[in-house]
């Protein structure tokens, strides 16, 4: 029998994906994990903004297959980046050129002196391919409030796929002909929020198979047996979706505590009585070091909504203590106000949630810790998968396709 630990998106998809006989556990009282969704007072939001931004047809279609067609919005993904009081297109070096002139030039005659020859993190790959003033003006303080640390701790690829590349020539050639095409250029959303999607896979399985709000407290490894807060569970193979430092913790594995570090994001859903003027983005960057968040989003330009309904993430240090609720929202609300996102809007209803972890630090001493820990783990068949599971920065499908993959791989042995 399989055990799977977590009813997030990644154990929920191993159940979907394998022939063996299983059986999912999950702390919490709903299954989701990040993917769950708040609907009170008309608004809909989730835990954060969770947009599959499917690359595979076959995987978009298997999820969505339980979902209402009529109830899904595709969505041309529309960001910029608010800098200065003025929007400007995302990515920043792509569109330099929407500048006041000064800083334009400045951007561009750093983009060409700069030297890309010898870095080993990821703010010195910034500095030296694009140079320091886009450095300075977004890349850098963007990314130092999303991950809340310095960017000298993270690797080169830290981002992988999902940073927006762009050389020289490619940045020019922006200048006329605009092209800010990505990875996640269209989106699918649910009018009910990316539960549906939830819904939609747990709707292949048996409702008896899913244990909700059973936490695991301990994993023998050897006598291949969890304890819970309400029984012992024998497996025959153990998955889990937790974030790996605590699977090590219930395995008993110990680790340098610097090994692995990531931050928490308190996202702020709020809901107001009318639409704020912005009626375009899906949802914007905020580089600004003198603004508390880093990111707001806005559910009513993506359903179509007729009062304005924000998403608001602010990332923290790990280890820093966030128990003043409301002294954020108030810096929050003053902070929307200060930027003229709320104006005459008065706030209806809200909703705080903590994502901890949130992003995850990708760095070398990590990523072979996690190598050299996972191939300890799969001798005693125990696999972790998921965002934290592997402790990597990755899409929702890319979550799926892993737990796909795993299905695959331990139905052939």
């Amino acid at each position: 029998m399989d055990l799977i630990i977590g009813a997030g998106i990644s154990g929920i998809s191993y159940a979907n994906f394998t022939k063996n006989a299983f059986q999912i556990i999950e702390k919490e009282n709903e299954p989701g994990g990040y993917c769950r969704t708040i609907k009170r007072n008309g608004f809909v939001w989730d835990y954060s903004g969770h947009f599959f931004h499917f690359q595979n047809p076959d995987m978009e279609k298997y999820v969505c297959k339980n979902i209402s067609p009529e109830t899904l919005v595709h969505v041309d993904k529309h960001t910029q980046i608010l800098y200065k009081g003025k929007y400007i297109d995302f990515p920043f070096q792509k569109n330099i050129h929407q500048l006041e002139k000064e800083e334009f030039v400045d951007c561009l005659y750093d983009l060409f002196a700069a030297k890309a020859e010898h870095y080993a993190t990821f703010k010195e790959m910034v500095y030296a391919n694009l140079g320091k003033s886009i450095a300075e003006k977004f890349l850098v303080p963007y990314n130092e409030k999303l991950y809340a640390c310095d960017l000298d701790r993270l690797d080169v690829d830290a981002m992988g796929r999902f940073f927006p590349k762009a050389c020289k020539e490619d940045i020019v050639l922006n200048f006329r002909n605009s092209d800010n095409s990505s990875y996640n250029a269209r989106f699918t959303y649910p009018r009910g929020g990316a539960m549906e999607y939830v819904s939609s896979l747990l709707a292949n399985i048996k409702g008896e198979n899913v244990s909700l709000g059973e936490e695991v407290l301990h994993i023998d490894m050897d006598k291949k047996m969890v304890i819970t807060t309400r029984r012992e569970i024998a497996y025959d193979r153990l998955i889990s979706s937790l974030p790996f430092p605590k699977l090590l913790d219930k395995c008993g594995i110990s680790y340098p505590v610097d090994t692995f570090s990531c931050n928490k994001v308190l996202v702020f859903n709020l809901g107001f009585d009318s639409k704020g003027e912005d009626k375009t983005n899906n949802w914007i960057y905020v580089p600004d070091k003198d603004i508390i968040f880093y990111r707001v989003g806005y559910y009513d330009n993506i359903l179509g909504t007729d009062r304005m309904s924000l998403y608001v993430e602010i990332g923290f240090p790990e280890n820093q203590s966030l128990d003043k609720e409301g002294l954020y929202l108030e810096r929050v609300l003053g902070d929307l106000r200060r930027l003229g996102i709320v104006t005459t809007q008065n706030l209806v209803d809200y909703e705080a949630v903590l994502m901890d972890p949130a992003y995850v630090h990708i760095n070398k001493k990590g990523n072979d810790a996690l190598a050299s820990f996972k191939a300890q783990l799969a001798e005693k068949s125990v696999y972790s998968i998921g965002r934290y599971g592997s402790w990597t920065y990755c899409s929702i499908e890319d979550n799926m396709l892993e737990a796909r993959r795993l299905a695959q791989e331990l139905e052939e042995k």
